[in-house]
């Protein structure tokens, strides 16, 4: 074990082994949660081409993180077309708790978290939801509130039909700094330039319907 594992201490794990895992999480939106080979299967609920944009959702978890953590989690897709992401570091956009009740009600209508009243980060590392993403596969960071696109980079997930396995995802948060990397291969590592650097907050995974996929082996730890 090297010097950086010892010095890291874990601030929340969860196996994702299947819904009972996420019964205290909190959801936004018409999710699905099943199970798949011991692993949590999530998707949307409704028809993304009956109800559009209102069919997706997000799902976060309960805990409230500080700054400088590393979190870490096993994705698998399932069925296609679709998109995932992971929002972090959020909170209300005048420093409220994500759940405050001063914070207006959300459905998982996208406008809601990259323009509204929140501030956030959000990785989108599985864009396969339309046709031009399907064909030219980026890794987008954003910064929220504001939709600000302020990196990318290649994105090495396959097409489901083509993954076998899981695929380890890294995500560093630590003051400016964000780094991903999946399955150990360092994808972008970006500092904040803004007199506005994101600190502690929340953490959520999102999907765009009608993906379909295997979540396993979250932890987060400081740093």
């Amino acid at each position: 074990m090297g010097a950086a594992a010892v010095r890291e201490r874990i601030l929340y794990s969860n196996p994702l082994a299947g819904p009972d895992d996420v019964a205290g999480w909190v959801a936004e939106g018409p999710l699905r949660g099943g199970s798949h080979e011991g692993s949590l299967e999530l998707s949307g609920a409704l028809d993304d081409q009956e109800f559009g944009d209102h069919a997706h959702w997000t799902l976060w978890c309960p805990e409230n993180f500080p700054d400088g953590i590393r979190i870490s989690w096993e994705f698998r897709p399932l069925a296609e077309p679709g998109l995932a992401m992971l929002f972090f570091a959020a909170t209300g956009h005048r420093g409220q708790d994500l759940f405050s009740p001063a914070l207006a009600p959300r459905t998982g209508y996208y406008p809601q978290y990259h323009s509204g009243d929140i501030d956030a980060l959000h990785v989108s590392y599985f864009r396969h939801k339309f046709p031009s993403e399907r064909a030219f596969r980026t890794c987008n960071l954003r910064k929220s509130a504001g939709f600000e696109l302020v990196t990318q980079a290649a994105d090495p997930l396959p097409p489901a039909e083509d993954a076998t396995d899981f695929y380890r995802l890294e995500l560093v948060k630590d003051g400016p700094l964000a780094a991903f990397s999946i399955n150990g291969l360092l994808l972008f590592k970006w500092q904040d330039p803004s007199s506005k650097v994101l600190g502690g907050g929340r953490i959520g995974f999102r999907q765009m319907a009608p993906l379909r996929a295997a979540y396993r082996n979250l932890v987060v730890a400081k740093i």
